[in-house]
């Protein structure tokens, strides 16, 4: 059963946090040929509690039956449909560095729903150059590729200090959902959702679970609660 619009929207920001992980232990799930998943087993393949796993269906309107647990097929549709993976999302990445071209040669984003439309760059020496299957365009050009090509998400793959004029660029061309890869905050629009994706900051809080687990094991420090610091 689907829930009502107003429902959707009270989904918490820490549900919408953990679907893709629940989609992707489905995606396994149903590769298998599991037909149903008691929310004790979904919750153990994505490091969850069950109770867990059973508030953050609920608010998605979508129930278990008892003594079977959840349809992997149907379970799979609905957290696909609540996440907009029913369509295709067109992508842009601004920046034709090192980690843009690994992002456009990321075969699992058009599997997933997010094609890579173009990718751009200001330098006029990566202007023109191949990668994959398109070809470095001007940023100039931004602002027609998102209207004929149906972008609808931007990727900033910049320089830290280049974000925020790229962001400025990506919203005044109507682009709305934003992937910022940079350290730069950015501010925008309340209207546009941005996420952003620090990789050195990540790397640093591996780094602090991985000293106080170490210290825990030798003795020298307190044990963690849990491997996800709750």
């Amino acid at each position: 059963m689907h829930g009502t619009e107003k429902e959707r929207e009270r989904v918490s920001g820490a549900t919408v946090g953990r679907m893709p992980t629940y989609l992707s232990a489905l995606v396994d799930l149903a590769a298998e040929e599991y037909p149903h998943v008691s929310s004790d087993h979904l919750a153990r393949l994505v490091g969850a509690n069950p109770a867990t796993v059973r508030r953050d269906l609920a608010a998605l309107d979508i129930s278990g039956t008892r003594g079977l647990g959840y349809d992997v097929k149907y379970l799979l549709h609905e957290i696909s449909v609540a996440l907009g993976l029913s369509q295709d999302w067109g992508v842009v990445i601004v920046g034709a560095g090192n980690l843009g071209r690994a992002l456009a040669n990321h075969e699992g984003l058009t599997q997933r729903g997010f094609p890579v439309r173009a990718i751009l760059d200001i330098d006029p020496a990566l202007v023109g150059q191949s990668v994959g299957e398109l070809s470095v365009e001007h940023v100039d050009d931004l602002g027609a590729i998102v209207a004929d090509r149906g972008v609808s998400v931007g990727v900033i793959a910049t320089p830290a200090q280049e974000a925020q004029r790229v962001a400025d660029l990506l919203e005044s061309v109507g682009i709305r959902s934003i992937l910022n890869f940079t350290s730069t905050a950015l501010v925008l629009d309340e209207q546009v959702q941005v996420r952003r994706v620090d990789l050195a900051t990540e790397l640093q809080i591996l780094s602090f679970y991985q000293t106080r687990t170490s210290a825990a094991r030798a003795g020298t420090g307190l044990p963690l609660e849990g491997s996800d610091g709750s």
